[in-house]
């Protein structure tokens, strides 16, 4: 059963829908909405109406929405909105840029309306917004702040334009092509390089990457074990899947060999449907600022249930992690690899 990693932010939604529902902004009747990094919610299964746009890049989240009956995509270029609804993520190059794209598709005199909790920069995040914005009015309940803005003459198209920017892929140390907001996005995830050196070179046939990023696992098991003959990615997180494309290529050209691979946008603890000789992975184990623990257990269930009968799981985690129950019922064989920096290497072999 996959975890319930989808739970919305209740505070952070009652604060977005706030204005509206205290009389301080009227509900844009007379035109579409846009809702970046939406959420599934009742606010917005009563708020929003039948063409209203919710964008959402994450797997589980977008999966949620379309359940609720909410037409998920992304808007066109040159598409604009009546009102712009906004979730800000935590680091503040993708939060500035998701601003940028709110202004790109807010229609002058439409409003564009954000929502942070107290905890994750809300004062930083408002102040940049007046930055782009200009004046705006503000509330503070629940423990967030929301904040908006009629859009005008006051949008600064320079900032606009130099914020949208700051998204563009770049390449990191390695090589690697990332970009902000992706976990690790701006260096070698420390628990990641301590799980590839540690890889045998004995690994061989299909194999699968769970929980991928930008890609660096994948590229690692191309790059030190020559039997592999194909590579599946899996990443929830749509901003990361292009990169994780160019990334194994490169990767697949510079070993010289013939190698399936394919990027997969998926949500991990829903179950793979094929299956594999090997499987890699440093699983998520947080939502937000709480540990869950039962995501990693969830990758652990859906590794299991994909490996053939000899199949091995190479697994990284935080040492703290509660998987071994997890990992004895489910596996054979089980043991530490090795223990280095706060993490644990362990393999697991079905059979």
């Amino acid at each position: 059963m996959a975890p319930s990693i989808a739970a919305a932010p209740e505070a952070q939604l009652d604060a977005l829908f706030l204005p509206f529902a205290s009389g301080e902004l009227p509900s844009p009747d007379d035109g579409r909405g846009l809702f970046l990094r939406a959420r599934e919610s009742a606010h917005l299964r009563a708020f929003a109406r039948a063409d209203w746009l919710c964008e959402q890049g994450f797997r589980p989240f977008a999966d949620e929405l379309r359940r609720a009956g909410l037409a998920v995509g992304e808007a066109a270029d040159g598409e604009s909105f009546a009102a712009v609804l906004l979730l800000p993520p935590r680091q503040r190059d993708e939060a500035r840029a998701s601003f940028a794209r709110a202004a790109v598709h807010v229609r002058p005199g439409g409003i564009v309306l954000a929502a942070v909790p107290n905890a994750e920069g809300a004062k930083s995040a408002e102040a940049d917004f007046v930055r782009l914005f200009g004046p705006v009015r503000s509330l503070s309940k629940h423990k967030c702040r929301v904040f908006w803005a009629a859009a005008g003459s006051a949008i600064d198209t320079a900032l606009r334009d130099e914020w949208s920017a700051l998204d563009a892929p770049r390449r990191i140390a390695g090589g690697y092509l990332s970009r902000p907001g992706l976990f690790a996005w701006d260096r070698i995830d420390t628990a990641s390089a301590l799980l590839a050196a540690h890889l045998p070179a004995d690994l061989h046939g299909r194999v699968a990457d769970l929980g991928a990023g930008y890609g660096y696992l994948a590229t690692q098991v191309v790059a030190r074990c020559p039997a592999v003959m194909s590579i599946d990615l899996y990443e929830a997180e749509a901003r990361a899947l292009e990169l994780a494309r160019v990334n194994l290529a490169e990767a697949v050209a510079a070993s010289g060999r013939a190698i399936g691979a394919d990027v997969h946008w998926h949500d991990v603890t829903a179950g793979l449907v094929h299956h594999y000789d090997a499987i890699v992975s440093n699983p998520p184990f947080h939502q937000g600022r709480a540990d869950l623990p039962e995501l990693g257990r969830a990758f652990i269930e859906a590794a299991a249930g994909a490996l053939l009968p000899h199949g091995r799981l190479w697994l990284v985690a935080n040492r703290h992690l509660p998987y071994e129950a997890t990992l004895a019922s489910r596996f054979a064989q089980v043991r530490t690899v090795a223990m280095q920096d706060g993490f644990k290497v362990i393999e697991a072999v079905r059979a």
